[in-house]
């Protein structure tokens, strides 16, 4: 969907994270922490805050969207556990976390917010996992 659609990501969220590309309701992107391999998704629809303003359809979508993420980033990381999430307290736009966790990751078994300092993917890095991931999910 275009901006002429009323969509647009929030500032935020486009701060702290890299392109990987579109879906059929959700944009994906990459978090900006190195530390933990973490997906982000983003329906593509204006003024969404909460899983329960999507339809019945988009609800089903999105469900789809989270498994296949959920299924590339596994098999490109080889984590021990999934993490995933709508949370919405920092950032009110709908979106779902989607993280590779390993029992030696910093924040295990806790959550990863709050802990530590953020590692800063360098640019190649990103986009050649970003590019990887991109493939793998079959996006836009």
């Amino acid at each position: 969907m275009s901006e002429a659609s009323g969509f647009r990501l929030d500032p935020r969220l486009e701060a702290d994270t890299f392109p990987v590309g579109d879906l059929s309701l959700c944009t994906v992107r990459l978090m900006n922490d190195a530390r933990f391999p973490w997906l982000i998704l983003v329906p593509r629809q204006p003024d969404l805050a909460e899983l329960i303003d999507l339809d019945d359809a988009a609800r089903a979508r999105l469900t789809t969207e989270i498994d296949a993420a959920s299924r590339v980033l596994k098999a490109a990381t080889g984590c021990d556990k999934l993490n995933v999430a709508a949370l919405g307290n920092m950032v009110r736009q709908l979106h779902i976390h989607v993280i590779a966790r390993f029992t030696t990751d910093a924040a295990w078994p806790g959550p990863v917010w709050g802990v530590g300092q953020r590692k800063d993917y360098a640019a190649p890095q990103a986009m050649v996992l970003a590019g990887r991931l991109r493939r793998e999910l079959g996006c836009a």
